[in-house]
Order: C-alpha cells, then structure tokens, then sequence
C-alpha cells in the first residue's frame, strides 16, 4: 500500500484530515522535517477526530533519516508535466510538500515528479485534498491488479 509523506507540513488541520485518510484507506502517515504545528494541539485533534489514534504514524526529524533506503518515491508537485495516473501507485511513498512552498526542487526526481490535473488558472489544491486524490488512486489501482 502506498505511504503519504508530508514534508514540513504547515498547517494543523490538513495534516489531521489526511491522518483521518489514511486511517480510512489502511494507510501509514509519515511526517518529515519540523512540523508548523505540535502533534498535541487541538486543530489537529480536531481535525483527526476520533481516527487519529488509530493511525500509523511516524515522526522523521529531517528529510535524510526518511529517504535513506526508502523506494519507489513519488514527488507531486502542481508544477509537474505528468499526471499522477501514469504512476503506479500500488506501493511507495507520495511524497507532498509543504502548503506554502510545495517541495524543494532539489529533493524531488523529476522521474518521479506527478501533479494533479487542473483547469488553467488553477495555482492548487488544498494539501488535503491532493493527498486524498492520490491515496486513493493507490487503492483503486490496487484492487485492480
């Protein structure tokens, strides 16, 4: 099954509701770097609700000490060429970026750097949202292989 990965997530409340995602897909969360939040604080509570104890959850200090031995990585980006539909999904780790800024270009390969169609004039999705998107692309294609 494929992971979400959150690169310096910024904002409480989306990082609860993709905890709350992932615990409804049977997924794991891994969170990476400094966090712009406290894991205790109550946006994200409340955002998790009930769910977020039931989550696989696991805390990297710094982008090294996740990526080290860890593969296939799949980078989404709102400025990537390729749709994430011609990934294959079924395992890995998708990796999104901060709300702010997005991902570093120096961590993500380009080989394995996604986005999300949108119409023009569209700059992103909600984190959230993007991270919903792709997991459960993941379990589609899993049910399908």
């Amino acid at each position: 099954m494929l992971s979400v990965v959150l690169y310096e997530p910024e904002i409480p409340w989306n990082t609860g509701n993709i905890g709350r995602t992932c615990v409804a897909a049977g997924a794991e969360l891994h969170l990476v770097g400094p966090l712009g939040f406290k894991l205790e604080g109550k946006e994200l509570r409340r955002a998790g609700l009930d769910y977020w104890p039931k989550l696989k959850l696991h805390r990297h200090p710094d982008w090294e000490s996740f990526s080290r031995g860890r593969a296939p990585l799949f980078f989404f980006s709102a400025h990537a060429a390729r749709p994430f539909w011609e990934a294959d999904l079924r395992e890995g780790y998708a990796v999104f970026g901060r709300e702010s800024t997005g991902l570093p270009r120096e961590l993500m390969d380009p080989a394995r750097t996604f986005a999300i169609p949108m119409e023009p004039g569209v700059r992103s999705l909600n984190l959230s949202t993007a991270a919903a998107i792709v997991l459960y692309e993941s379990v589609k294609q899993l049910r399908n292989s």
